[in-house]
């Protein structure tokens, strides 16, 4: 698989009914992964806040989303990212990005192992665009 880069919206609280109305407008394949699944919020308030989801039209568009958690700040006109992910075949090729991309900006989250079994980073470069960078774990036989 090759790498992808495409838009990651970000929302205070309403990601999932933001999400379904963009699949209502693109079709598609809707997954949704809340803070709860992982245990990735301290707060159990936010257990059912969605932590990512990612919609893939058809024809190829994604499209991502997530709230963010109230100990973040959200600003709106400020909530889009760019995002880009790939398999694990795809690392070292990501990683170069993710080192271009950091140096001389703000790393607000290192490129490291997350919760969900991947490697997730975000940081602004230095002309203030948010990435997130997510190189997928390595696929156990079987999947």
């Amino acid at each position: 698989m090759a790498t992808r880069l495409n838009p990651y919206l970000s929302f205070r609280d309403n990601a999932r009914d933001a999400i379904t109305f963009y699949e209502s407008v693109f079709g598609g394949e809707l997954t949704i992964s809340t803070f709860g699944d992982y245990q990735a919020s301290q707060d159990p308030a936010e257990a059912d806040k969605v932590m990512h989801a990612m919609l893939v039209s058809g024809n190829g568009l994604v499209l991502m989303a997530s709230d963010t958690p109230n100990g973040m700040p959200y600003n709106p006109g400020d909530n889009i990212s760019v995002s880009l992910s790939g398999e694990s075949s795809d690392e070292a090729e990501l990683r170069g990005y993710w080192e271009k991309l950091s140096d001389g900006g703000t790393v607000a989250m290192p490129l490291e192992p997350a919760p969900w079994g991947d490697t997730f980073g975000m940081c602004t470069d230095k002309f203030g665009i948010a990435w997130l960078v997510n190189i997928a774990g390595a696929q156990q036989s079987g999947e």
